[in-house]
């Protein structure tokens, strides 16, 4: 079999190894073959082979009779949202998102802003491996039209948050694609507003692309030391977004994702959250108590983004700053939810700290099993059978993505690496030692399945 070309968010590779102008163009000729021509939208994030990938995409699709429009540097979400907003048929991103600068990717969504899901990935690969390409006549190609269409995007954040009062915020946008466009949302809606590493730069020189605790130190001395009330960070693509506190101190994704779905549920008295089988207990907690639902699905927004959409949902996020506003749009959208926090801390008349101080914190434990790539997804299948002898009476078993079990005191989580040769096991309990306990247990069983499996293989 040959190797999949597109992941859990797209194609996403070295550049100019496994990911080539000449992919590009054949990814271009496929989707305008599927979508017969049509219009499409295109956008590139900061990374210096952006530009590259983005011309070899369009040829690809000019070449099958698609209408082009080059919507330059972009967010991820900005594309998302435009793809909508101007009536197209697809949009394509050009971005890896938060991998190092080395990597680069093509994401691809629909007409109502969601992505691509896997059956639609599949149909793109299989016309790519067959070189299935339907191509435009030479009277029939069309010029590429380059437009700034961020205006829409603009209005659209200025018309869902309005401010009532003057916050003093630090932006990092950490030299990627919302560089230039967040400091000017920001201070449209009435903030002062300070920066670090907004200058779009490829080699993303000020920090790495991912937005965490250790990478944003920079910002949260920033925040202590012109007094910010908030301090917000975004990945390469601006799909997610991470908060430092009034105090200049990094929040837990898990915390605040859990305090605005439960700020949600508050305001509509009711709603349904959806979030991945990795997140936090602490959402269930906190949403379970403001009288919400918590939905989980397998890890991705593009699984969160559908689930939103069937069940009619009001929010949904991932433990890692990707949230998504269905009201909006269906991509995780950093600025947009960076800006709703904001309104939220209006609203609930309290600084960021107060706000995340709400969710109860519950233990994390992660351990890696080494297993070879061969086995390692028929050793997860067998698990649920053996973890019901380890744990005999689960309140829920799911199988969505790896198996989740649900227990009294906690939760526990096995899922086979999609880019390593090991089995990771996630356990969260109410208490060190509890979580200690589940997790001796469930890699006890998942390493003697490992074992088993290499014998008899």
């Amino acid at each position: 079999m040959q190797p999949k070309l597109f992941g859990t968010s797209g194609v996403r590779a070295v550049v100019n190894r496994e990911l080539t102008p000449s992919l590009a163009v054949q990814i271009g000729l496929a989707l305008a073959t599927k979508n017969k021509g049509g219009k499409t939208v295109v956008a590139y994030d900061a990374r210096t082979s952006s530009p590259m990938l983005e011309n070899a995409v369009t040829a690809g699709l000019l070449a099958a009779g698609a209408s082009v429009h080059k919507l330059g540097m972009q967010p991820t979400p900005v594309l998302a949202y435009l793809t909508k907003s101007l009536k197209a048929k697809a949009g394509v991103m050009i971005t890896a998102s938060h991998n190092p600068p080395q990597y680069n990717g093509i994401k691809i969504f629909n007409k109502d802003s969601t992505a691509y899901d896997e059956k639609q990935q599949t149909l793109i690969e299989r016309l790519i491996r067959r070189k299935a390409f339907k191509r435009a006549e030479w009277d029939k190609l069309k010029k590429p039209v380059e437009t700034d269409e961020a205006y829409r995007y603009v209005e659209m954040v200025e018309d869902a948050v309005r401010l009532k009062r003057e916050w003093l915020v630090v932006l990092d946008p950490g030299n990627g694609a919302t560089s230039l466009l967040a400091p000017r949302i920001f201070r449209r809606l009435g903030c002062r507003v300070y920066t670090v590493n907004s200058q779009p730069d490829g080699f993303f020189p000020g920090r790495k692309p991912e937005p965490d605790e250790d990478s944003l130190k920079d910002l949260c001395r920033v925040v202590r030391s012109v007094g910010a009330d908030v301090g917000i960070a975004y990945d390469g693509d601006g799909d997610r977004m991470a908060l430092v506190d009034e105090r200049g101190s990094f929040t837990s994704f898990d915390s605040v994702l859990a305090a605005y779905a439960a700020f949600q549920t508050r305001r509509r008295g009711s709603a349904v959250i959806v979030t991945h089988v990795a997140a936090s207990m602490r959402v269930e907690k906190m949403v379970e108590a403001a009288g919400g639902k918590v939905v989980r699905t397998r890890v991705g927004d593009v699984s969160i983004a559908s689930t939103l959409k069937k069940l009619g949902a009001v929010f949904g996020g991932e433990p890692c700053g990707a949230w998504i506003h269905p009201a909006f749009h269906y991509c995780p959208d950093g600025i947009l939810s960076s800006a709703l926090v904001l309104k939220a801390l209006e609203e609930e008349g309290k600084r960021l700290s107060e706000f995340v101080a709400e969710a109860p914190e519950f233990p994390l434990l992660r351990e890696k099993i080494p297993c070879p790539d061969s086995i390692k997804y028929a050793v997860v299948e067998k698990t649920a059978e053996m973890l019901l002898k380890a744990f005999p009476n689960p309140k829920e078993v799911l199988r969505i993505d790896g198996v989740r079990f649900t227990l009294e005191n906690g939760w526990l989580l096995v899922r086979a690496s999609g880019t390593e040769p090991l089995i990771r096991v996630t356990v969260e309990a109410n208490s060190l030692k509890e979580a200690k306990q589940i997790m001796k247990k469930a890699v006890r069983t998942v390493a003697e399945l490992v074992k088993r499996e290499m014998k008899s293989g």
